[in-house]
């Protein structure tokens, strides 16, 4: 069996959020949903944020990927501010977001459609991400004929086909069952590890961000702010059942009920 190394500790910094703040209008007044967060999450990195609901961890990834501007701060990628989406730093969330009446080949090769790139290409380019999450012969099935787990193998072949620097992810496998999502979860590391991407990905799920993680970033609520960052440096792939993971996770789970007690 392979493994890997989980440290980035070497590589140079992708991403760097300074400051940041959100604040929304509300009928109360203004609601503080972002206390002053920063961050920095290196080249290459699989940077988890991991926190109950409401806690800021989408309004967060959202201002990384530019759909969202901070009330205050700034985010940097690759030295460059961040103001707007761009097609090198893609989003994907548990909604699936494929094209009904396209076939899985025809929704995996949409965005290499807008990059204008040659029939030929597309086709060569998405039957490779097609092989690569292991949908080979469903090329001319369309989305109302598959499994959940399949629609989102799909969408993640569609963002890899687009080859971008950064992939954020909003807690894309929340929708599956547990063996689906334990499966896309050991998906999405093979093809990590292959690709180098650096990957910022939200979930609630404490072994989901272990299993994942090079890093994890645990949120606090009200308002939303960064309380601890741990280091996860387990051999990969990763045992679910090792005495270390149990470790990790009870630690992980003190500071969480720790945070709530504040």
């Amino acid at each position: 069996m392979s493994t890997y190394s989980a440290s980035k500790k070497d590589q140079p910094v992708k991403i760097v959020a300074d400051y940041l703040t959100k604040h929304y209008d509300g009928r109360a007044g203004e609601k503080e949903a972002l206390e002053p967060t920063s961050l920095t999450i290196r080249d290459g990195e699989f940077f988890c944020l991991l926190g109950p609901s409401g806690c800021g961890k989408s309004t967060l990834l959202n201002m990384l990927a530019g759909f969202i501007q901070p009330s205050t701060g700034s985010v940097l990628i690759n030295n460059e501010p961040m103001f707007k989406p761009l097609p090198s730093y893609i989003m994907m969330s548990q909604e699936y977001g494929l094209f009904p009446w396209r076939t899985v080949l025809e929704n995996v090769m949409f965005g290499l459609e807008i990059k204008h790139s040659k029939k030929e290409e597309r086709v060569a380019i998405a039957q490779n991400y097609i092989n690569l999450v292991h949908l080979q012969g469903f090329e001319n099935s369309h989305p109302f004929e598959l499994s959940g787990g399949m629609k989102q193998r799909v969408a993640l072949a569609r963002t890899l086909a687009m080859d971008p620097e950064v992939i954020f992810m909003d807690e894309p496998f929340n929708a599956l069952d547990m063996v689906m999502r334990i499966g896309l979860q050991e998906e999405i590391t093979r093809i990590w590890a292959e690709h180098k991407k650096t990957i910022v990905f939200v979930t609630h799920d404490v072994e989901e961000a272990i299993y994942l993680a090079d890093r994890i970033a645990i949120m606090k609520h009200h308002p939303g702010k960064i309380e601890f960052l741990f280091e996860v440096n387990l051999p990969r792939p990763r045992e679910r059942g090792s005495y270390d993971f149990y470790t990790l996770k009870e630690e992980i789970l003190r500071e969480i009920a720790e945070t709530d007690r504040v």
